[in-house]
């Protein structure tokens, strides 16, 4: 059986205009960069940082009191939130900005003989000051490089903007849903973040070379790159989620893998996200490009055609 309806791909390709193809990736691009926008002016990072990212100590606990409750328990200490952390609700993080040595024993101490399942992971300010900068570098040096490689192969500028644009709407829409959930920017999203670019340039460029390297009718075009696109995407989504699944504690509390569930979440988020700008917003615009183009040739053939009617 197969994972997609062909019947489905068909009425799409057929009843979608270009506006209709547009409007929701558009919406969706603006709610994600609105949402950007409010947490930089909250925290003035798009995402919240991580211990990684802002120094200090993070600690990971099970407990059965609320994080209001927690933080109101540890106001002595710098703690700076408190929060769930985890499917179950028993799992909370408490984190702490830059403290002295005594007062971190001290902290360390009153934890251990409280709680169980504690995990604790420290960071000094000033290497995280400087991972930050190496975190956002490395986003930034993968965008170039993926543009000069897609304008290298497809030598034009219309397809290499639309690659670039999904992508872009890809990472920011999988940015937003990590300030809507809660997920902090540690160094395993920020690879989730760099896979992510990869893949949805991936799907990007199946599209885009099916549409401009092969011959036959456009629309058959499409559906043949949409099925093999929307195939792939649809089965490294449901690994995702088995992993996120199993991550996350579902099965056993012992399975619980913090950094594993972020990268995973943050992965379905992004292709969900890919899903949508591929096949709406490069499909439109690679269609729109193609169409225009066919159009101009008819045009400079009926030209010739019409001044030898007249002689």
């Amino acid at each position: 059986m197969d994972l997609i309806s062909e019947k489905a791909i068909e009425a799409y390709v057929k009843n979608t205009t270009l506006k209709q193809m547009l409007i929701v990736p558009a919406i969706l691009l603006l709610l994600s960069l609105s949402i950007l926008a409010y947490t930089t002016y909250k925290t003035g990072s798009p995402v919240e940082l991580g211990l990684e990212f802002k120094g200090g100590t993070a600690i990971y606990l099970d407990s059965p009191k609320t994080p209001d409750q927690l933080k109101e328990d540890f106001r002595a200490f710098n703690v700076v939130q408190a929060r769930e952390y985890g499917a179950s609700g028993e799992r909370k993080i408490l984190q702490f900005g830059p403290m002295d040595s005594s007062s971190k024993d001290e902290l360390i101490k009153k934890v251990k003989s409280e709680f169980t399942n504690v995990e604790i992971r420290d960071m000094g300010e000033q290497f995280s000051k400087t991972l930050q900068s190496q975190a956002i570098r490395a986003i930034i040096i993968s965008f170039i490089f993926m543009a000069i490689v897609v304008f290298v192969i497809f030598k034009t500028i219309v397809p290499s903007i639309a690659v670039l644009i999904s992508a872009f709407a890809d990472i920011a829409f999988a940015a937003a849903m990590m300030d809507i959930f809660g997920i902090f920017l540690s160094l395993g999203t920020v690879a989730a973040l760099l896979m992510l670019i990869g893949y949805s340039v991936d799907t990007d460029i199946l599209l885009t070379t099916r549409l401009l390297k092969r011959k036959g009718e456009i629309n058959d075009k499409i559906k043949d790159a949409m099925k093999t696109g929307m195939t792939m995407t649809t089965t490294t989504l449901g690994a995702l989620i088995a992993l996120f699944v199993v991550s996350s504690g579902f099965i056993s509390s012992f399975l619980l893998i913090d950094i594993i569930r972020d990268i995973s979440i943050v992965l379905i988020f992004g292709l969900i996200a890919d899903i949508i700008n591929t096949w709406m917003t490069n499909l439109g615009i690679l269609r729109w490009y193609i169409e225009r183009g066919t159009r101009r040739i008819e045009k400079r053939i009926e030209k010739p055609k019409r001044k030898g009617q007249r002689a």
